[in-house]
């Protein structure tokens, strides 16, 4: 995530940020993410791909003040020199802003949550089938646990589930799985791709692609505050602190601190919405949940 770029004065005059705080920062970056599926029960004419666009509105009007705050002029710099690699992952960031929030619309919050989670075995497929990254046994292993996992939680509620809003859930891991191996391919070959300028190009991308599908508007005042709500502290400023703890963290202390956001958000989802996830989603998110533990334990345990 090192940019080419010389660090803005903000982020070399400040202190570093310790292991232990960078855990405890991504604890609370989790948090915030999970807040999206509650916050969504609440709303009272806003719907569908009007949700959407506001939340990735207000994520770009966030991010317009806090990346030049943060990284000062370098921001311009990066967005104009980033290369196709930097404008390929805001276009998966995109497109995972607008298929997470029109999931959510569509389906139970646990649904979707647990489909998310597949993300980093698809990354690691994908890693391998296009930038030739070797699979440990484990991760095969913990592939086919999670695939058992989802395949259990849809087919048990496949009669109740629209089929699209399965689909769409879906374009969430796989375009984070995509967005990650363009990354890597693109540090591989000496051109580092800085993720707060991509994310910036994500919510731009998101808000010009559902505008037109947004229209005529319906959200009301109360509708509006929670999706600024949503767009700032779910969106926006817990995406530049994961891009901040992943310059501390590895890659599985990330991968395994991240699941906190399904629990998170299933909980938030039952106590604050009443939305009580059935049965077989607990049961295949367990399996996937425990497949992505074990196979990031052994690998944190394989790296040190």
């Amino acid at each position: 995530m090192k940019t080419e770029t010389a660090q803005p004065p903000l982020l070399r005059n400040s202190p570093g940020l310790s292991h232990g705080r960078a855990v405890w920062l991504m604890v609370a970056v989790t948090l915030m993410w999970s807040i999206a599926g509650v916050v969504t029960r609440h709303l009272e004419h806003a719907r569908s791909f009007e949700v959407t666009f506001w939340r990735s509105f207000f994520t770009l009007l966030a991010l317009l003040v806090i990346l030049p705050a943060v990284q000062g002029r370098a921001v311009l710099a990066t967005l104009r020199g980033g290369g196709r690699a930097l404008w390929i992952s805001g276009l998966c960031w995109s497109v995972m802003f607008t298929a997470f929030m029109v999931a959510i619309m569509l389906m139970p919050v646990a649904n979707v949550l647990v489909t998310m989670a597949v993300g980093p075995l698809l990354t690691a497929l994908f890693a391998w089938a296009f930038i030739g990254h070797r699979i440990a046994p484990r991760t095969w292993g913990a592939i086919a646990l999670a695939g058992l996992g989802i395949a259990w939680m849809y087919g048990s509620q496949m009669a109740g589930l629209p089929i699209v809003g399965t689909l769409v859930a879906l374009c969430v891991p796989l375009a984070a799985a995509v967005n990650w191996t363009v990354v890597q391919h693109s540090q591989r070959h000496g051109h580092a791709v800085d993720l707060m300028p991509a994310v910036l190009i994500g919510a731009v991308l998101s808000s010009m692609a559902t505008l037109p599908l947004a229209w005529p508007f319906q959200a009301t005042g109360h509708d509006l505050a929670l999706l600024a709500l949503l767009g700032l502290v779910q969106l926006a400023i817990p995406c530049v602190l994961a891009v901040r703890c992943g310059r501390v963290l590895k890659a599985p202390e990330l991968a395994l601190l991240g699941l906190l956001e399904v629990i998170f958000g299933i909980l938030l989802a039952w106590l604050g919405a009443g939305e009580r996830p059935a049965p077989a989603v607990l049961t295949g998110g367990a399996l996937v949940i425990g497949a992505l533990v074990f196979n990031e334990l052994l690998g944190w345990k394989e790296q040190k």
